[in-house]
């Protein structure tokens, strides 16, 4: 049984980001033009912060792949920090004797005490026992979804070549919620992606831009909502006979796995809430050629934890960045004594982005589920056996 398996390693500030990929097949192409134009949508956005002036993320493949198509090997990913050369005394790998006195000096400037609200940094001090919140910062930061975003775009390379393609925008930015949607999912699509705060709505996108202004005036951060779509999926990916292998179930978990993300729907989702049995269930049918069809997609295209061929809909609440210029109390965890929260550079608003990392989150759950249900060490293998 293939299965699609990924780790990653690095820090915010460190010398790279990393991720080995398992369970790719062989003879598919990827190409790292494409990894790049997805690494540099999650970096753009009305409402980013500086770091995303100093960073121009760039995948290097390093292994598990030749002449453009795998080989069956484990893949190696990396994207290098721009922004390390700033930081290399602060986070330098190894441990100096007799640190020069612009080195001590680094790292103490770059270590801090005052636990951020909303941040790993308070229970992640006491989990692995650190003084100094830097060694929490640096990997619970959200710099490391860079990196699964490369990964979810080798997973969305495999999914297209079996015509499953999929996309995110943005639907809820603050206050302002994105009321009218285009008519098809391609309109959508084209919209969302020539809008800085992908939109579909130009009406809606200004007056989210006014929001982000007006936090931003402030110094304080917006959450938001976002909406993740994939289309053309075979019925039966995902499973109703163990808890654990059910598809929302995994794709849930997948989402929520991204810093900042508190709430996932599937299709209706919340307004579940307020329908009726007779009205949230989709009714099925049978054409003329003898094909199912639904009018409706209440369920989002999973019924009892499996695909049931209708288009996936997936949306994800991001909560307001907690790293905000308008001070929070605290505590200073070296005393325990009343403090302000630490400031570190950030964004006003991210929820573009989150909108990113969730599409490839999601693609590599799906190109799990199919290489489990399909199999096969090879494209043509796996193209006969979907084929079946």
């Amino acid at each position: 049984m293939k299965r699609f398996r990924f780790l990653t390693s690095g820090e915010s500030h460190g010398k790279c980001l990393t991720a080995i990929i398992e369970g790719v097949p062989a003879g598919i192409r990827i190409k790292p033009e494409i990894i790049n134009k997805d690494l540099s949508k999650r970096q753009v956005g009305y409402g980013r912060g500086g770091r995303m002036k100093i960073e121009k993320d760039t995948v290097e493949i390093k292994s598990g792949i030749r002449l453009g198509k795998t080989t069956g090997a484990p893949i190696c990913l990396e994207i290098k920090n721009n922004d390390y050369a700033n930081w290399e005394d602060a986070m330098s790998v190894v441990s100096y004797d007799y640190p020069t006195e612009a080195m001590v000096r680094q790292i103490e400037d770059r270590a801090f005490t005052k636990a951020r609200p909303g941040h790993a940094d308070y229970a992640g001090s006491i989990k692995y026992n650190h003084k100094d919140l830097r060694d929490v910062l640096e990997r619970s930061s959200a710099r490391k979804t860079a990196i699964e975003v490369a990964v979810g775009s080798v997973a969305k390379q495999i999914l297209k070549e079996f015509g499953i393609m999929g996309f995110s925008h943005v639907i809820q930015i603050g206050n302002v919620k994105l009321d009218f949607y285009p008519k098809t999912y391609t309109l959508i699509k084209e919209k969302a992606e020539n809008s800085d705060v992908m939109c579909a709505d130009d009406l809606t996108a200004d007056r989210m831009r006014t929001e982000i202004d007006k936090a931003a005036q402030e110094g304080d951060t917006l959450g938001g909502k976002f909406e993740v779509i994939f289309g053309n999926l075979p019925v039966g990916l995902g499973s109703y006979v163990h808890w654990d292998q059910t598809l929302d179930g995994r794709i849930a978990q997948a989402v929520m796995s991204i810093p900042a993300v508190k709430a996932v729907e599937v299709g209706a989702g919340v307004d579940a809430a307020y329908l009726r049995g007779s009205k949230m269930h989709d009714e099925i049918f049978v054409d003329r050629n003898k094909s199912v069809y639904r009018q409706t997609n209440n369920a989002g295209g999973i019924e009892g934890g499996m695909t049931n061929g209708e288009t996936l809909v997936i949306k994800g609440t991001m909560k307001p960045i907690p790293t905000m210029k308008k001070s929070l109390a605290t505590i200073d965890l070296k005393d325990k004594s009343p403090a302000s929260a630490h400031f570190e550079r950030s964004d006003v608003c991210a929820v573009p982005a989150c909108s990113v990392v969730a599409e490839a989150k999601i693609a590599i759950i799906l190109v799990d589920e199919l290489l489990t249900k399909i199999g096969g060490d090879n494209l043509a293998e796996m193209k006969a056996h979907y084929g079946n």
